[in-house]
């Protein structure tokens, strides 16, 4: 029998882990109580290039995507602050900290902070300082089982919630990058007339078709996006998201499990419609940083990103292998496939992010510490 350790246990552990990867760092955070509370507009807010743009905050970033956008950041220079608020997260994050992981000149550049996601004065401490705030929204399923449920699309809208007023509150923060889904696109009713046959950045997806075929992973995608827009639009904070096909990359159904499973909810429609994508942990990573960097001028609003469409039986195969799943989990049986129309309905476009990345990013593969 396990033994269950107490909140205040936990607590204490963080903190001393906290207290720890601050010492290895030589990195001191500065406490000023007033301004924690300071409401949006209180500060202004500098959106010059200086050195406090080098410092950000990573929210869930011992996870498979967070792990990869700390890695891009710290090859960039930046200084990276990775939330926690659980023993799990402490242990991957010792984990990060030990195995070089993040490149022996990078280790000084990274630091804990104990936040709880849905605790805006929490979240507010932990960005202090912090000139953006990348929210990668990766969550657990707490039953510990491979799936997504409605409770959790409820949590995840609580996040983003909790996690843009923070934003709004900190006078540091600049700017925020969230990590949405591609799922928050297209997912529209089929029933209805002329639907445009490409799904770019403008496209979202239909709330009521989510809730009604339960898609929650979707519909909690789609919902803390557009939470977060809201809170944007309504205090007038600098915020991009980006809308990621299925993550995929070394090991990802099992360092990534719940999303993995989730996400592919509705995969034999997606199939039959040309919108199921992939997309490697990595090509991902580096448009985060992409994106952040290009919005001190000009980049704004959604991003879609994949790199791979799967649009024939031999890619359903080959990601079914990777995923050590049969493949008709992904295409349906081969009956069905026979009577797929011979074009899909849809097709995706990523134009937008892809001429943002092919004019703003250098290139940071081949780096010591490099996925």
């Amino acid at each position: 029998m396990g033994i269950v350790r107490s909140e205040e246990r936990q607590r204490a552990e963080i903190e001393e882990l906290r207290r720890m990867l601050l010492a290895c760092a030589a990195v001191h955070r500065r406490k000023d109580d007033d301004g924690l509370g300071a409401p949006p507009r209180a500060a202004a807010r500098d959106d010059g290039d200086g050195d406090g743009e080098r410092t950000v905050c990573v929210t869930s970033g011992v996870s498979f995507l967070g792990r990869a956008v700390v890695s891009r950041l710290l090859l960039r220079g930046y200084s990276v602050r990775i939330l926690v608020d659980n023993e799990e997260d402490m242990e991957k994050l010792r984990e990060m900290e030990t195995s070089g992981e993040m490149g022996s000149a990078a280790r000084s550049n990274f630091s804990a902070a104990v936040a709880k996601l849905g605790d805006v004065q929490s979240l507010c401490e932990a960005f202090e300082g912090c000139a953006g705030v990348f929210h990668t929204a990766a969550f657990a399923d707490p039953a510990g089982l491979s799936g997504y449920t409605k409770a959790m699309a409820q949590i995840e809208v609580k996040a983003s919630e909790s996690v843009m007023e923070a934003c709004t509150r900190t006078p540091s923060v600049r700017k925020c990058v969230l990590t949405s889904s591609l799922l928050a696109c297209v997912w529209r009713d089929p029933g209805r007339d002329h639907l445009p046959r490409v799904i770019s950045h403008d496209c979202w997806s239909d709330e009521s078709l989510c809730t009604s075929r339960k898609l929650w992973y979707a519909l909690g995608k789609l919902k803390a996006e557009k939470v977060a827009w809201e809170i944007a639009e309504d205090t007038g904070f600098k915020l991009a998201t980006i809308c990621p096909a299925l993550i995929t990359g070394p090991q990802f159904i099992s360092r990534n499990p719940t999303a993995t499973i989730a996400y592919l909810k509705g995969a034999k429609e997606m199939y039959s419609d040309g919108v199921l994508a992939t997309v490697d942990v990595a090509s991902l990573a580096d448009a985060h940083v992409c994106v952040f960097e290009a919005m001190i001028k000009t980049a704004s609003g959604r991003y879609i990103c994949f790199d791979r469409v799967i649009g024939s039986e031999d890619d359903a195969a080959r990601l079914a292998g990777e995923m050590g799943m049969p493949v008709d989990k992904i295409r349906g049986e081969s009956g069905e496939s026979s009577v797929q129309q011979p074009h899909p309905r849809f097709e995706l476009s990523n134009q937008k992010l892809s001429s943002l990345m092919s004019r703003s990013l250098r290139p940071c593969y081949g780096e010591s510490g490099a996925i």
